[in-house]
């Protein structure tokens, strides 16, 4: 995903004589105009994406970037120029966005662990173990269920919780004032009195996140809870997220990211990808071995996720031309526009560089309170993914999420589509629900991809943005 050659120009970050210390400590709390000077800073990592205008050198834009503009101000007319352009875009939204990821590895090898057949022996259920990367010392367990009705099938990946029987990794304990809304930039190191570090682990949960996921249930529970994907002609593929990055906002005493010390990240020390990136790229890597597997249709293959997931989904999405996008509930550093986020309660990019630096690129965390100079805005993900089908799934009573910024996301993005030739491509849908994923969500899902990915007659249509009326029908006011 490298995408430009080494520039000699590169970042300066303070110097953290300070962190030396042997325990954690903290400061007072961020003022609401933008991150407090006090924070611990992160230690700067080079990438051959070199230095790019930081927020001071940035105008004031309120309008959403267009994507159709390059970056001399030319107009997009013609293919060859909006293959010029998303090169940009690409470039730009690793720099500020999601952070630069490591290149395709180029040698994903699959081992069956174990089989079973469930659901009255309608579906095969596949334990597969992944090795990648440098010397292939890189791993990923995924499960992959396929109906052994005729193939290829269509395939939705979905990151939902350790695949049955594999084995659950153990995980770095979370920051010592992770969940709390806390700015999680003004501690480093283990919980103030506590016995954990940076080196420490914890038991993980089972559990993903919505109704149909793995968590740590059998193949046969599974398949069960899948059954609707199946009897719909789908095969189903799910991974565990943080076997490829640790959701922890814990940091090492010199102010990096705990992250950093496990999973995929030794490996490629010269690259600043956040926990979303991570995901997004092992969702990519399970794509080079679905590819190779000839009950996979190597054309129709969906990334789905909720909340966190959801975004790490939209971001794998926009940078693997194999995949579609089905992202739910997604919330700040979703779908929705940074630049109209906020009202009603909802998520902005704010609230997620207080709460979630550790997801972003580090160049994001410099925009908060400065949103309107973004160069960029979550628009240009949904984008990349043109034309190729692409849904956003919401809950009518999810408060996190501002219906008005969605819709100007998708609004913002629909000139792509129309460019490419496939304007209905890209859909929205609200589900009856608060932030959640539920039944409502996958047949949506599979709706919207028999209609414009498998070409099937489906009367629904996926163009209704939520009014504020019924955001208020929904929430009560909220």
């Amino acid at each position: 995903m490298k995408q430009t050659p080494k520039s000699s120009a590169r970042l300066v970050v303070s110097a953290l004589a300070s962190l030396a210390c042997a325990a954690a400590f903290a400061q007072t709390a961020a003022p609401p105009s933008g991150p407090d000077p006090k924070e611990i800073p992160i230690p700067e990592i080079k990438t051959d994406l070199g230095k790019m205008p930081g927020v001071n050198e940035l105008p004031s834009r309120p309008e959403m970037p267009d994507p159709m503009v390059m970056n001399d101000g030319a107009k997009v007319t013609t293919a060859a120029q909006w293959e010029k352009r998303r090169q940009e875009i690409k470039r730009i939204l690793e720099y500020y966005a999601v952070g630069e990821m490591p290149p395709p590895p180029g040698n994903v090898k699959g081992t069956e662990i174990t089989n079973q057949t469930v659901l009255e022996g309608k579906v095969l259920y596949r334990l597969v173990h992944l090795t990648f990367g440098p010397e292939s010392k890189l791993s990923l367990d995924i499960g992959v269920f396929t109906p052994t009705t005729n193939g290829p099938l269509p395939t939705i990946i979905s990151q939902s919780g350790t695949p049955p029987y594999a084995k659950a990794l153990a995980r770095l304990p979370n920051g010592p004032n992770q969940g709390r809304g806390q700015d999680v930039l003004m501690m480093v190191g283990p919980v103030p009195g506590g016995t954990n570090s940076a080196g420490a682990t914890v038991t993980p949960p089972p559990g993903g996140f919505g109704g149909l996921g793995a968590g740590g249930a059998g193949a046969e529970s599974v398949a069960a809870r899948n059954r609707s994907v199946f009897d719909r002609g789908y095969a189903l593929v799910v991974y565990n997220a943080n076997d490829c990055a640790e959701d922890t906002t814990l940091r090492n005493l010199d102010g990096s990211w705990a992250f950093r010390n496990t999973r995929f990240f030794p490996a490629y020390p010269g690259y600043d990808w956040g926990i979303l990136a991570a995901w997004a790229w092992g969702a990519s890597r399970i794509a080079d071995f679905l590819v190779t597997d000839p009950a996979i249709d190597k054309t129709r293959m969906i990334i789905t996720g909720a909340s966190r997931n959801g975004k790490s989904s939209m971001i794998a999405a926009a940078f693997d031309e194999r995949l579609m996008g089905a992202p739910v509930v997604t919330g700040g550093g979703g779908i929705g526009a940074y630049r109209f986020a906020g009202p009603r309660n909802s998520e902005t990019l704010d609230i997620m560089e207080k709460k979630y630096p550790n997801w972003f690129s580090p160049h994001l965390h410099e925009f908060w309170g400065q949103r309107e100079k973004l160069p960029f805005d979550e628009h240009w993900f949904l984008a990349l993914a043109a034309p190729r089908p692409f849904i956003a799934l919401e809950g009518d009573a999810d408060t996190i999420s501002l219906p008005d910024a969605v819709k100007h996301s998708i609004q913002a993005a629909q000139p792509v589509y129309e460019f490419l030739g496939a304007r209905d491509n890209l859909g929205v849908h609200y589900s009856h629900h608060p932030h959640a994923f539920t039944q409502e969500d996958w047949a949506a899902m599979m709706d919207f991809f028999d209609k414009y990915s498998r070409g099937m007659k489906v009367d629904k249509t996926f163009d209704h943005f939520l009014t504020d009326a019924e955001r208020d029908a929904a929430t009560g006011g909220q």
